[in-house]
């Protein structure tokens, strides 16, 4: 048997719990300060006018005099609307087309029997191992072939699908007991149905997080866009900063590009902090099999 704890061993046992809790919360609190300094740093600026940011020969953590000229300016400066517009088309149109992709590939893969399936899987997964560099040369070309440069299509059609979105959807389909597609089958339930009526329900927390994180990943597009569109009617926010930054306020009105850098951080952060929980249940489902 083990010996009782005394009192005074009890009492030091819980003040080395609290000091430890109390280290952690410190460690948590200063690195998300690490963290939100930028955010802060960049909402600040946004709101100090040009002539109060170029005055300050030491740089200060707030502001007595924040203005909204800046906001103003990046909408009127350039069409920084819309930027929004395309991206928001841009975004919606591919995560859509990447979904009823990657579902039906995940289901197959998941449930469906055919000659090869292991084998096309495993080449599937290979595919991540390239670089995307190397695949965005390769899109580049072809694009530039059908003659899709400066059009939403020749943005959206090399980010219709997604080898590790389909993986993790796959594992997240087989975790739905065998039984239930067999009583499926056994009632004449036909494939397509049961993905409708039974898989996607039930995996529904890892399809949101894909659907999320697909749009995270859009929004944030700059390379391909910024090389397959020189036209201004199709530039996306990602790469209409570096327009704003050009041709719009200028190199040194850095408060402006600040407030437009605010402008179209806003909705991704909302996004995430509204669907946070989610995404972190869709990807330990994902993960996990059991």
């Amino acid at each position: 048997m083990k010996p009782e704890k005394t009192p005074s061993g009890k009492r030091r046992e819980g003040a080395g719990k609290t000091i430890l809790t109390a280290a952690v919360y410190f460690f948590l609190t200063v690195w998300a300060l690490f963290v939100l300094f930028p955010f802060y740093w960049m909402l600040l600026t946004s709101l100090k006018s040009y002539s109060a940011y170029n005055g300050e020969y030491i740089p200060t953590f707030f502001t007595l005099s924040p203005t909204p000229g800046n906001y103003l300016e990046a909408f009127s400066a350039v069409p920084l609307a819309g930027y929004f517009l395309n991206t928001l088309i841009f975004t919606l149109a591919t995560t859509a087309l990447m979904l009823f992709v990657i579902v039906f590939a995940a289901y197959a893969f998941a449930r469906l029997s055919f000659p090869g399936k292991d084998l096309l899987f495993s080449f599937f997964l290979s595919l991540m191992m390239i670089p995307t560099e190397l695949v965005i040369i390769t899109n580049f070309q072809t694009i530039t072939a059908w003659g899709m440069r400066n059009t939403f299509w020749g943005l959206i059609l090399p980010s219709v699908t997604s080898v590790f979105y389909i993986y993790l959807l796959k594992e997240n389909f087989e975790q739905v007991p065998d039984e239930l597609y067999k009583a499926a089958k056994v009632d004449g339930t036909s494939d397509l149905k049961y993905l409708f009526k039974v898989m996607i329900p039930i995996c529904r927390p890892t399809i949101v997080t894909v659907t999320i994180l697909k749009i995270i990943e859009c929004w944030n597009s700059y390379v391909w866009p910024r090389l397959i569109t020189d036209d201004k009617a199709y530039f996306l926010v990602s790469n209409g900063i570096q327009e704003i930054r050009e041709n719009g306020f200028g190199r040194e009105n850095i408060p402006a590009m600040m407030a437009a850098v605010v402008v179209i951080s806003v909705p991704l952060i909302l996004l995430f902090l509204v669907f946070r929980k989610k995404i972190m249940e869709g990807v330990s489902r994902g993960g996990t099999k059991g």
